[in-house]
């Protein structure tokens, strides 16, 4: 499966560069590559296990059993190589039987398959199929279905892949770091449940967009997001120099434990739908018209007179849009503390939503996941092969 990058990890500071070591891994151009390369690798699994599943049916007994209709018994394997177009299959194990009758039926119809079967693999890997899926497509394609044990041991070097990138040290400092969540359906036993995937999305000194870390969380809570704030901290982020958030109370109150003297600015769209929600409809095009006003002027001080004249203008007419408003006034117009090339976008969480949406057109054929681990392993390989663009930040 996809593999993290195998990027310099680098930080510019008063004129000097600092590298930190980082696990030697795959650029990101390799990454279909790898792809092809593990498929090949599952193709092998899958080979093997319907080849034993073929031999059991023609002997009409599995391994160890004793029944009146046995019609043979196997002797061991030979090996031998099989090649084909994705790449050389090399010791394959092909199981026989003792009087030599046995002839699997593979290796001809996966010849004749074998592109859609590769292509289907790679497919399946990124997209979080289920084993079950996977062992039907094999049923279609090559006559006989493998076991859902045979499969499930495909999704292990994926999972590897991702407790390396999971555990691999961090820049000291971030221009920028956004902090978001995204819910995903996880079944537990016979129940799906909602389970949120905190996500910290980091910007560096060069305006590098790159996802730090996530981690899974019945809810919203403090203690979540302080788990991932000390994760980045032990993992050697030191300095942030502008967090963007939305309002949620938990992850304001896990930013004043663990980032307190960070800057910190609330998402103007956010803030806009809650201050909108008090605003009867037939007002809301004009009030919006003149709040979009109050963060897009030139500089603060302007902000500051148009801010003033929104709130004495809708006190009383509107005091709840007004006290909304108000929550987090301190927040609201930091951005005005950056160059104004930053200003589109770290006004808001945009640039973290974007890359959920992006992810969620890639998952959203999964209905909900077999486990919290394969989750977060494949929306993990999902955001390896996704693009983020360069943010300006000076």
């Amino acid at each position: 499966m996809p593999v993290p990058k195998n990027k310099p990890t680098t930080s510019t500071s008063e004129g000097s560069t600092q590298q930190s070591p980082s696990p030697a891994l795959p650029e990101q151009e390799e990454f279909r590559q790898y792809l092809r390369r593990l498929a090949v690798s599952a193709v092998q699994v899958l080979i093997e296990q319907v080849m034993r599943e073929e031999l059991e049916q023609c002997i009409e007994a599995s391994w160890g059993e004793i029944t009146p209709h046995r019609r043979g018994y196997r002797n061991g394997s030979y090996t031998r190589d099989l090649v084909t177009p994705t790449g050389r299959i090399e010791d394959l194990n092909v199981p026989r039987d003792r009087e030599g009758v046995f002839h699997s039926q593979v290796f001809e119809r996966y010849s004749r398959y074998e592109p859609e079967v590769a292509e289907a693999l790679t497919q399946m890997f990124m997209s979080g199929t289920s084993t079950h899926k996977v062992g039907e497509v094999a049923q279609t394609l090559m006559g006989v279905a493998p076991s859902a044990s045979a499969v499930s041991r495909l999704n292990q070097t994926l999972t590897e892949q991702y407790e390396a990138w999971r555990k691999r040290p961090l820049l000291p400092h971030y221009r920028i770091m956004y902090l978001d969540g995204i819910h995903f359906t996880v079944r537990h036993g016979a129940q799906t449940d909602a389970t949120m995937i905190l996500t910290a999305l980091g910007v560096d000194l060069e305006g590098n967009r790159e996802v730090l870390a996530f981690r899974a969380s019945a809810e919203e809570s403090k203690d979540g997001w302080e788990a991932l704030l000390q994760d980045l901290q032990t993992r050697g982020v030191s300095q942030v120099d502008l967090l963007v958030t939305d309002g949620h109370t938990g992850l304001l109150a896990a930013l004043a434990d663990l980032f307190p003297s960070t800057l910190h600015q609330r998402c103007l769209v956010h803030k806009q739908r809650n201050i909108m929600s008090a605003i009867p409809k037939r007002e809301q095009q004009e009030v919006m018209t003149e709040l979009k006003g109050i963060w897009h002027q030139e500089n603060k001080q302007e902000a500051l007179v148009n801010l003033a004249a929104f709130k004495a203008k809708y006190q009383k007419r509107y005091p709840e849009a007004v006290r909304s408003l108000c929550e987090d006034e301190e927040h609201l117009l930091t951005f005005y503390a950056f160059p104004p090339v930053m200003h589109r976008y770290i006004r808001s969480t945009n640039a973290i939503e974007s890359l959920f949406s992006n992810v969620r057109q890639r998952t959203d054929q999964i209905d909900a996941f077999t486990t919290e681990t394969s989750c977060l392993t494949i929306v993990w390989a999902v955001i390896q092969d996704i693009r983020l663009p360069k943010i300006p930040v000076s």
